[in-house]
């Protein structure tokens, strides 16, 4: 799946700048080549000593560019910000890492100006985390946010004249029922009331679409997820349109602690070089299971947005679904989707998605166990849904693993 450049900055394909990530480029004396690492190191240096006390101080003053410690900016984070930046068609001064996804949110959230009294327009089957962020802790704030459905255009818009908000909050994919929000139509609306748009870019990944594209003013990553896509590493990315709001995502980073180790950012650094390849096996396999789930008789709806009428590609051009895929297993309650999972031997039953290995997620339990039973009833999430994130296994294993198990 070639993707065209889509910034004019980007001098190479998606698929070589992701696979290019951390590779450092040789630089040339004369004839011979300097003798550095194609590699480039973790700089695990806490602080930073600059050849003069001034040039500290010009540092410190943000007159010129540097490293003085590393709660405000490492080398190791700054090569993970440019990467990602590339990938997702921004621009690496305006890219800040962070230590988890949702520190990535939250400091959205901060950077955006919210403040008591202030209203967040958001999609009413979020994360189920984010969902509680926003419901209890800017609640306490005096941040009210109302829940509206992100692919109904007419909610949406109504919710955003009624309320007027300082922010709109989106997931390209939703998390776990797999709606694709109409991020180009929000977009203009909320700009119309002067709001600013955050999308949460975690499920569909800078591979399938890129929100700044189509007007987001905010891309958000849970990098512990596709981008580093091994499991082994926890971080946060934030992508703005304008140098005004990186430069409060990074003064928040730095007044709240939320930065990333370097050890982290050169981890996910090192799983994006394999990102083009395990995402497009990952949704290879994704649309099989799928289309083997809809036609499975212990199955009694299954969603995956590679279905009719195929919202990813009529909205973004993509012709892949993504590599998530959730269920319904039919006449299941609690009790039944346990023994569903238990009986499980091949896929893992993890709280995580986007690794190598296909991993199953009950929500109830897990994501959105924080919300209330009406509450995941009003989204839509029931008892006898479950989450399957698709790894990179052989798909004869993967849907013989859930043959067996459904079949009890």
């Amino acid at each position: 799946m070639e993707h065209a450049s889509k910034s004019n900055d980007r001098k190479c394909s998606f698929e070589t700048t992701a696979a290019r990530a951390g590779i450092t480029q040789l630089d040339r004396v004369g004839d011979a080549p300097a003798v550095i690492p194609t590699v480039r190191p973790i700089y695990m240096s806490t602080t930073f000593v600059a050849q003069t006390i001034g040039g500290m101080d010009r540092v410190f003053g943000n007159e010129e560019p540097g490293y003085v410690y590393t709660r405000y900016a490492n080398p190791s984070l700054a090569e993970l910000e440019r990467t990602v930046a590339l990938l997702e068609g921004g621009e690496p001064e305006n890219t800040v890492a962070f230590a988890s996804g949702m520190a990535a949110l939250h400091s959205t959230m901060l950077a955006s100006g919210l403040s008591a009294g202030d209203r967040v327009v958001a999609s009413r089957d979020l994360y189920g985390q984010t969902y509680t962020l926003l419901n209890v802790q800017m609640r306490r704030l005096g941040i009210e946010t109302t829940f509206i459905d992100a692919t109904n255009l007419d909610e949406v818009t109504s919710a955003i004249e009624r309320q007027r908000p300082r922010l709109v909050m989106l997931e390209t994919v939703s998390n776990p029922l797999l709606r694709v929000a109409l991020v180009p139509q929000i977009a203009e609306a909320a700009h119309r009331a002067g709001a600013l748009v955050s999308v949460d870019n975690t499920f569909a990944t800078p591979y399938l679409v890129n929100p700044l594209a189509y007007g987001a003013d905010i891309v958000v990553h849970s990098a512990t997820k596709y981008l580093s896509g091994h499991g082994d590493t926890m971080g946060g990315v934030v992508i703005a349109s304008t140098s005004g709001l990186a430069t409060e995502l990074r003064r928040v980073r730095r007044d709240t602690g939320a930065v990333l180790s370097p050890h982290d950012a050169w981890l996910i650094t090192r799983g994006l070089r394999t990102l083009t390849l395990r995402v497009q096996r990952q949704c290879e396999n994704a649309l099989q299971i799928a289309n083997w789930l809809k036609s499975h008789p212990a199955i009694s709806h299954v969603n995956y947005p590679g279905f009719e009428p195929k919202p990813l590609k009529n909205l973004y051009g993509v012709d892949l679904g993504g590599g998530m895929v959730s269920f319904v297993i039919r006449d299941a309650g609690r009790d039944e989707v346990f023994a569903f999972m238990e009986r499980l031997q091949l896929i893992l039953p993890a709280t995580t998605l986007g690794d190598l290995a296909t991993l199953i997620l009950y929500p109830v339990m897990s994501s959105h166990r924080s919300l209330s039973p009406e509450a995941r009833r009003e989204i839509g999430i029931s008892d006898d849904l479950v989450r399957l994130s698709v790894g990179i296994e052989s798909i004869v294993d993967i849907i013989s693993d859930l043959d067996n198990a459904l079949k009890g």
